[in-house]
């Protein structure tokens, strides 16, 4: 009888092609989603989220490598900390910038100020979770180098954050900053919480008419000066 003549390396091949088939597709699933979530109207776009949300968890769950991969764990969180305290610096230079230009936003009070960015600082976590816990860790199974993978994350999400004038490049840098942060202390939280306080520093310091009240997508080119709110979340 023939003997099976596939030899190991053969066979890791294989699973290692099949491995990167199957993270191209899941980005690209996940990835086409969240674009329609951006440029559908509503009420479809509600509806829109919650199928790229269901996505998300579900090819997450199919394909979980644990939560030390996504970041999700308490090993290095002080050693990565200074991210935070950086993102804090920086917010605290924009605001004194703001002052002196005389475009500060601020809310009548703390509770008021908790009440109106609690929602944004929740989807700043889940923004760094799909960069770094989501995207990151599939472009580093499709692409030969960590710089790599960190920068076509970066531009992914920097796209998806289109045509927002000021968002746009401040994400692209962010995002690549994040990646290569995240692939040296593998911790999420200290990122997460970077990301909101800048997103909550801009919110509060660039008028609204200049960056559309941070929205991207559709909700960008509808914006209207007299629109409520200064951070809208999760419509782009």
């Amino acid at each position: 009888m023939a003997e099976d003549t596939a030899s190991p390396s053969g066979r890791k091949n294989s699973v290692a092609a099949h491995s990167r088939r199957r993270s191209f597709f899941e980005l690209a699933i996940a990835y086409a989603l969240i674009l329609l979530v951006i440029w559908t109207p509503r009420p479809w776009q509600k509806l829109l989220w919650w199928v790229a949300a269901a996505a998300v968890v579900i090819i997450t769950s199919i394909s979980f490598d644990g939560l030390k991969a996504m970041g999700l764990r308490t090993a290095n969180f002080l050693r990565s900390l200074w991210v935070t305290g950086a993102a804090l610096v920086v917010a605290a230079v924009a605001v004194i910038v703001a002052i002196q230009l005389h475009t500060l936003r601020l809310p009548g009070g703390p509770i008021l100020f908790i009440k109106t960015y609690w929602a944004y600082a929740l989807w700043a976590c889940v923004q760094q979770f799909l960069l770094l816990g989501f995207f990151l860790p599939r472009f580093l199974r499709l692409l030969p180098g960590t710089k790599s993978a960190a920068i076509l994350a970066a531009v992914l999400f920097a796209l998806a954050h289109l045509p927002n004038p000021i968002l746009t490049p401040v994400t692209l840098l962010w995002g690549f900053a994040a990646c290569l942060v995240f692939l040296r202390y593998r911790n999420l939280y200290p990122l997460a919480l970077a990301h909101a306080i800048l997103g909550i520093a801009i919110a509060i310091t660039i008028p609204g008419p200049v960056d559309h009240n941070m929205r991207v997508g559709l909700g960008y080119l509808t914006y209207r000066h007299h629109a409520p709110h200064p951070v809208q979340l999760p419509q782009p």
